[in-house]
């Protein structure tokens, strides 16, 4: 008489090696995202003359500026150049993130998505 219920071919084995790859994923990634928060990145712009320092937790940390970029005819330079260093370091933070999380996930695309079905 066949057996009813259950799961056919051993897969209670199966499920709890899923789960803990599953534990083990999740430790690793609450270890990338700690070690993210830790991080800093310094971007410049216009030759160095800004530079700033944005964390893994996208907060600017720090803004330097060379004296001679500070000229009150020319604001809107200024302005400028805080932007373009600002977004550059948010865009290396964002892709120092990224290349974490892929170490971990294998290039799943994240939990959750990514995946054709």
């Amino acid at each position: 008489m066949a057996k009813r219920g259950g799961f056919p071919g051993g897969m209670p084995g199966n499920m709890n090696n899923l789960m803990k790859q599953a534990q083990k994923m999740q430790k690793q990634m609450e270890e990338a995202n700690k070690e993210l928060e830790e991080k800093e990145v310094t971007a410049a712009a216009g030759g160095g003359a800004v530079e700033v320092t944005v964390s893994g937790k996208k907060e600017i940390v720090k803004v330097k500026l060379s004296e001679e970029v500070v000229d009150p005819d020319d604001i809107e330079m200024l302005e400028d150049l805080i932007m373009a260093a600002t977004n550059e370091a948010l865009r290396q933070i964002e892709e120092y993130s990224v290349q974490s999380m892929s170490k971990i996930t294998g290039g799943l695309g994240g939990l959750g998505g990514g995946f054709p079905f």
